[in-house]
């Protein structure tokens, strides 16, 4: 027969430690909040061999006094917390990074934690915890104005059973360096700097608290490409606003690690917020391919749980429905606002595909090309001009249609997309603009229009369904069924018709008729997972919009069909009026643009 023990106070914290400290950049990620939430200005960080040697955190905020610093390393002891006037404590009420008041002697309980801080006009003090062993306060050397130190060593020296769970350094290292990141896309009114083996990793300076400073926090942290290629999101409903920056569609990543999410500036992730954007993305990109974006929600915190999860890393809204729609408006309607748009890296990609080998990249003025031999035996002939070229050119057969052709060229040229000049292998149009060229790829241009149009189209009569003759029954989980038919009048709009049949079982009455014969058996528990992982039936979306997509591209201009100039043009000018333009529907770019200063540089002449 068993017996009941109260456990020891030591057994306690690292029990506790065992939920805060995960590996060393946990310990970094509590510190360095707690640095945000004394009001520091500059934060410095400091680790050895991926932080399992030292961490070292210095902060100049507001640092504490001789008795704060007891109170400190006592277990559910803070000051992120107070009660109301009724004397009542509302865990609700969180305007910190976090509240728990555990980090310090979690710390201290596997660890050699080192403590010392100053508050401004007062001395400073020293308190060390080693293994959950404390001693002192007793006084330190000044800190400056005010400020907190504290030192971490030996990380699990308490609990070396835990060390054969840690990764490599240099893994340590890289987990470091995305919490500050993190952290640091929150907070660009503060400056931070991560030094690693005695070697200075990143300095980020304080760029201020408006949008332009998070877009240049943002340009330190995800490159100017990011900068380059986002656009600005703000939206607000009902209490809830959502700000930051998005990636245009053809600025793409092979994973979703470049998604930096937000909650009251608390860096989350979360599978609803993640749902949500690739639910907002999910017509312009293939499902193996993801936006990069860091998008900032704010709201009550009454209206948001944030300790669901002991790291809080994960959240919970009151109204996740309010929020997710919120997400998804936001970002489609910046996606339309952006119109035509391609990223600048695609000129890049394709400029850097066409320089010779061993040619720089940059900006500096590169090396002179090798010589080229002439033209002779040993070269390859010139390409002839005939109908193995497939080159349409518009030629003048006279002296006025040539001024015509130049009228109009002048008159168009200054537009986003230029004036056609010719069509190169009946494929790409070639346009001129005012200080470069733009090659268009005819066919994925147009099959975008024509799925812009469809879309519209089923937009405004909405989606037909197909009653089924003998209803089909699926069987699932309890969960899932529930979870599937609680969104039954969402799904009833895009031509799905589903009804309770018993427990753990679904009966499909209806089918979008756009699909034709469809499996509805896996429809339906494709539509259960993505309601468990994303909280949104992406799947039947997805279906019905790639079935649009499959028309639009049997519907629209070839490639291999040869256009006059006043197609080209009249396609450009289509282009330029219709949002999302600039991607094909699986976010390939529909054009290419280059400066003239690039092609420039490419022959050697700047």
């Amino acid at each position: 027969m068993s017996t009941l023990r109260r456990l020891p106070l030591e057994t306690i914290n690292r029990i506790a430690a065992g939920e805060v400290v995960e590996r060393p950049a946990s310990v970094v990620k509590e510190l360095v909040e707690n640095a945000l939430d004394a009001q520091a200005q500059s934060i410095e960080i400091t680790v050895e061999e991926g932080g399992k040697a030292r961490i070292v955190i210095n902060d100049d905020g507001h640092g504490m006094s001789r008795d704060e610093l007891l109170l400190a390393v006592e277990r559910h002891a803070t000051s992120k917390l107070a009660p109301d006037a009724a004397g009542e404590w509302d865990l609700l009420a969180i305007s910190t990074m976090g509240f728990r008041g555990e980090a310090l002697p979690s710390i201290g309980s596997v660890a050699r934690l080192n403590l010392s801080s100053q508050r401004s006009g007062e001395d400073a003090w020293a308190l060390r915890v080693h293994g959950g062993t404390q001693s002192g306060p007793e006084p330190a050397p000044p800190l400056g104005l005010s400020g907190t130190r504290i030192e971490v060593r030996d990380l699990f020296f308490a609990v070396p059973a835990r060390l054969k769970f840690l990764k490599s350094e240099r893994a340590e290292s890289m987990a470091i360096s995305d919490v500050i990141k993190r952290l640091a896309m929150a907070r660009p009114d503060v400056a931070f700097t991560l030094s690693s083996n005695g070697r200075t990793s990143f300095r980020l300076m304080a760029k201020g608290v408006d949008e332009a400073a998070r877009l240049a926090r943002l340009d330190d942290i995800l490159g100017r490409d990011f900068a380059q290629n986002s656009i600005a999101i703000d939206q607000e409903r009902e209490g809830v606003r959502v700000t930051g920056f998005a990636g245009l569609p053809t600025y793409h990543q092979g994973s979703n690690r470049h998604q930096y999410l937000f909650v009251n500036g608390r860096p989350v992730r979360d599978k609803l917020l993640h749902g949500a954007v690739r639910g907002a993305y999910a017509d312009f990109l293939a499902r193996d391919r993801h936006p990069a974006l860091a998008l900032f929600v704010d709201l009550d915190p009454h209206k948001v749980d944030v300790n669901v999860h002991p790291a809080k890393a994960e959240v919970r809204f009151a109204d996740p429905g309010l929020v997710r729609g919120l997400i998804v408006g936001a970002l489609r309607h910046g996606l339309a606002a952006a119109g035509h748009r391609a990223s600048t890296t695609t000129a890049g990609f394709a400029l850097g595909r066409a320089r010779p080998e061993g040619a720089q990249s940059d900006d500096v003025n590169p090396p002179p090309y090798q010589s080229v031999a002439p033209w002779g035996r040993q070269s390859a002939p010139r390409p002839s001009v005939g109908e193995n070229a497939r080159f349409a050119a518009f030629d003048a057969p006279s002296a006025h249609h040539e001024m015509q052709q130049t009228a109009q060229i002048e008159e168009t040229q200054h537009l986003p997309l230029g004036a056609a000049r010719a069509q190169v292998h009946e494929t790409y149009i070639v346009t001129q603009t005012e200080d470069g060229i733009v090659i268009v790829d005819q066919h994925a241009a147009h099959e975008r229009l024509v799925y812009e149009d469809m879309k519209k189209a089923l937009s405004a009569t909405g989606v037909t369904a197909q009653a089924l003759l003998v209803p089909e029954i699926v069987e699932l989980d309890e969960a899932s069924a529930e979870r599937v038919l609680a969104r039954a009048d969402e799904l009833d709009e895009l031509g799905l018709s589903l009804e309770a049949f018993g427990a753990g079982a679904v009966a499909v009455r209806a089918t979008p008729a756009l699909l034709g014969a469809v499996d509805a058996q896996r429809l339906v528990r494709d539509l259960a997972d993505d309601l468990a992982e994303f909280d949104s039936a992406l799947s039947l979306k997805e279906r019905l919009e790639d079935v649009c997509s499959t028309m639009a591209c049997h519907g629209s201009v070839r490639a291999g069909r040869r256009l006059n100039a006043a197609e080209m043009n009249a396609l450009l000018r289509q282009m330029e009026a219709t949002p999302h333009s600039g991607q094909c529907n699986h976010g390939r770019p529909t054009y290419v643009e280059l400066k003239l200063k690039d092609i420039e540089r490419l022959f050697g002449r700047r």
